[in-house]
């Protein structure tokens, strides 16, 4: 007996569009049309127990055929995203085109300059929405579900396939089909969808309330004193940020805006989250995100992983380190212009042969952040700051080697400090096009025996933490008002490159 056809909304053909704010809507329409369909049949699944025929609906397309490569004439500023390299179709699946509304309009409005004689096409794609990425996040249904109801939801619903979320596309190793379209995007909807929710498990936020400029910690500390600040300038008349979120979507408003209509008030979870996050908000996302990823390369992987689908214009890591100079004192600053990358999470990703450059930008904003935080200058700078390279392990007890090994490697090296996030944290922002650096603060010295004991931490922890994170705020204010379309450093893009970035 042949199974029923899926029951699924109109198909949209593919329309051209040379308008960015047309093609848009349409991508909004279309995906709209797809999430309101499962949404009402899963409705209809629960109160019925179940439905006549499989349920199925699809992400929304952009494609873009040109017939030749991009140009850019003499003079003019050339952005190294926003356009296709050669030749060619090259098309990717679209998801919640509200929440990145602004990102989206900005691409196409690049594509369509860089390409005026080739028109977006947006169409209905042959890519299924899982229904686990449809839902509405605040409806939790499924623990009302019997053992049998449940799996007649897997007959019924698409759900999410590995198939069509994998780092090919960002790690160059995707296998491009011969006479197919190429692809538009780093990321698949899928992929996008699969992070979205789980940054929502992990940091305890919903992804609407990430900045567009992220700090991430290995220490609750910063996070302390981040909240502290956060809500100081809740208070602060000049301040520039408008509100401030914590775990559970709780928001502070800034006194002077007050709660916007319809605003639902959030409630802090019970225990925090494995990575919780803190969102000192600007308009439009030009505020700083700071994240807890505690210790170790696992964790900075995983969250970097899925803040990567969110295209943030740069990521810092802010922690401790141990030093491995004599002449460094605890209290010194680390600002990495290389990696030795021992973390081992990302190395089939990205092989160890493939260098992790330090970025212009990151390290000159960094560096006079260190300046304009201290009041220090010429000779008085580089005493406390070192400019040099951080290595990365995933063994946390180095030190214990009976043969030494680790610390001849790190002599080999030239490495000034230690930790277990920072590479780990750079590579992933070479891997996902996010600009990246890393500006680390001494806290021990164990291969000159002065190794953490809780006195000497403590007191430690309270004369730097506090400006170490002023330091680190100050670089990315300092990134933000100035050329953000610079950020994407050309050391990031490859030969065979997507156009969104």
């Amino acid at each position: 007996m042949k199974a029923p056809s899926p029951l699924t909304p109109p198909y949209v053909a593919p329309q051209p569009f040379t308008d960015a704010d047309a093609a848009l809507q349409q991508v909004q329409a279309i995906y709209r049309q797809s999430i309101e369909h499962l949404r009402e049949q899963f409705r209809r699944f629960i109160a019925e127990g179940s439905l006549p025929q499989p349920v199925r609906a699809y992400y929304p397309l952009v494609r873009i055929h040109t017939h030749e490569a991009t140009q850019h004439p003499r003079g003019e500023q050339r952005h190294t995203f926003g356009f296709v390299a050669h030749a060619g179709v090259f098309e990717t699946t679209l998801t919640d085109p509200f929440l990145f509304a602004d990102y989206y309009r900005t691409q196409f409005e690049l594509l369509l300059r860089n390409h005026p004689s080739a028109p977006l096409e947006v169409a209905t794609s042959h890519q299924p929405i899982a229904l686990h990425f449809a839902l509405d996040p605040h409806e939790v249904v499924e623990g009302t579900l019997g053992v049998e109801q449940r799996q007649r939801m897997h007959a019924t619903f698409d759900w999410p396939g590995l198939a069509s979320m994998d780092d090919g596309i960002a790690n160059g190793t995707s296998q491009h089909v011969r006479g197919g379209a190429l692809p538009l995007a780093l990321f698949t909807a899928p992929r996008v969808d699969y992070s979205l929710q789980r940054l929502r498990h992990y940091s305890g936020t919903e992804a609407r309330h990430f900045q567009n400029f992220v700090l991430f910690t290995n220490y609750q500390f910063y996070i302390d004193e981040f909240i502290r600040l956060g809500q100081a300038a809740m208070q602060d008349p000049d301040s520039g940020y408008t509100a401030f979120v914590e775990p559970g979507n709780v928001v502070m408003h800034h006194v002077s805006h007050g709660s916007p209509d319809g605003f639902v008030q959030g409630a802090h979870p019970q225990r925090l989250p494995q990575m919780p996050a803190y969102h000192l908000v600007r308009p439009g996302h030009a505020g700083i995100t700071m994240v807890n990823i505690g210790v170790g390369p696992a964790n900075a992987k995983t969250m970097t992983d899925h803040v990567a689908v969110l295209r943030p214009h740069a990521w810092l890591m802010l922690g401790h380190c141990a030093g491995l100079r004599n002449s460094q004192l605890l209290g010194d600053y680390v600002l990495a212009h290389g990696y030795v990358r021992e973390d081992h999470v990302l190395d089939e990703d990205l092989p160890l042969w493939v260098p992790v450059p330090a970025l212009a930008e990151i390290q000159q904003a960094l560096q006079q952040a260190v300046a304009d935080v201290t009041q220090l200058q010429g000779d008085d700078l580089k005493a406390v700051l070192r400019t040099g390279t951080v290595a990365t392990t995933d063994n946390r007890n180095w030190e214990l080697d009976a043969q030494n090994i680790p610390a001849q490697r790190f002599t080999q090296s030239r490495a000034i400090a230690i930790d277990m996030e920072s590479a780990t944290v750079a590579a992933n922002g070479f891997r996902f096009r996010v600009p990246y650096g890393t500006l680390l603060c001494v806290s021990d010295k164990p291969m000159h025996g002065e190794i953490k004991l809780p006195g000497m931490a403590n007191h430690f922890y309270r004369e730097r933490v506090d400006q170490h994170l002023r330091i680190g705020i100050r670089a990315l204010e300092l990134l933000r008002t100035g050329a953000t379309g610079q950020l994407h450093s050309r050391k990031l893009r490859s030969f065979q490159e997507v156009a969104f970035q």
